[in-house]
């Protein structure tokens, strides 16, 4: 999938496991997930073995390091979270199991 808004391109592609990043590429450079928030199980006392009970993404607050670092906007750049938490919130899983 590639998506532009504004002047930002934007190449944004999951991997079948769900939770990583197959492609991710802003303003054509290597985007890191991690820059923007992190991912992590919310319910592991309920997720089976190799199993997410509820994997989640959770966005940080921007900074002019990440901006200038993908030379984004405030808006782009919360437009890039959101598809992120879309993309990488999905609850329960077992793909890995």
């Amino acid at each position: 999938m590639k998506l532009t808004f504004n002047y930002m391109k934007l190449e944004f592609e999951v991997f079948s496991a769900l939770c990583h990043m197959k492609l991710f590429r802003i303003n054509e450079k290597s985007a890191d997930e991690n820059d923007f928030g992190s991912r992590s199980d919310k319910d592991v006392e309920n997720a089976g073995d190799y199993c997410c009970g509820n994997m989640t993404f959770e966005r940080n607050p921007s900074n002019k390091e990440i901006l200038n670092k993908y030379n984004i906007t405030e808006e782009e750049y919360q437009e890039i979270c959101g598809k992120l938490e879309k993309e990488l919130s999905f609850g329960d899983c077992g793909r890995c199991a």
